[in-house]
């Protein structure tokens, strides 16, 4: 069983915004391949989608708790459903990392996100994380917390749709295929 987590706020205000990247990453996988709809779950603080493939159980997952406080939703998915830290994928933004970079790790700290300090706080820091570059030219002068939550911008968002959403993707083909791996890094060129 493999438990995917795609991180992003909860409600309408805030489904365009960069910090949603994670979120946006989950909805575009789930219709490429024609999965069910997600579904609210309260004993999980997320909403789910699960489906099997290569014989083993699936679960996407959109925390509905805010973005800093995801590691509840881990915490009680991975302890409902008994996943090993190594069977858990992170999608997230990451404000350390230009527009247009993937990156895929197998641990390692928070790095300043607060999305993930929390989980590593639920669940230790052995997990994979798909890190989503947004890093811009404006994002060194606004505050960290309003740069994120603002949306992209029309050339970001026609880039997420024309590619970063396919080339993560195909990250998650990867994960559940077993075949990620831990120094794949993406420059996409934008």
């Amino acid at each position: 069983m493999k438990l995917i987590v795609a991180l992003g706020n909860p409600g309408p205000e805030y489904a365009k915004t960069r910090h949603n990247t994670g979120f946006m990453v989950a909805g575009y996988y789930q219709d490429k391949h024609h999965l069910a709809d997600f579904s609210s779950k309260k004993k999980f603080h997320a909403e789910i989608c699960e489906f099997s493939k290569n014989n083993q159980k699936i679960i996407i997952a959109k925390p509905t708790t805010f973005y800093n406080l995801t590691g509840n939703a881990v915490r009680s998915l991975v302890d409902f459903y008994n996943i090993s830290p190594e069977n858990v994928l992170v999608i997230h933004d990451e404000l350390m990392l230009d527009f247009g970079t993937i990156r895929v790790r197998d641990t390692g700290s928070d790095a300043g996100n607060n999305g993930l300090k929390s989980i590593i706080s639920a669940i230790g820091q052995d997990f994979w994380r798909i890190r989503i570059g947004i890093k811009n030219s404006i994002s060194d002068q606004l505050d960290s917390a309003d740069f994120v939550t603002k949306p992209f911008s029309a050339s970001e968002q026609l880039a997420m749709n024309s590619t970063i959403l396919e080339s993560a993707s195909q990250l998650i083909d990867h994960f559940i295929d077993g075949t990620l791996s831990k120094q794949t890094e993406k420059n996409l060129s934008l």
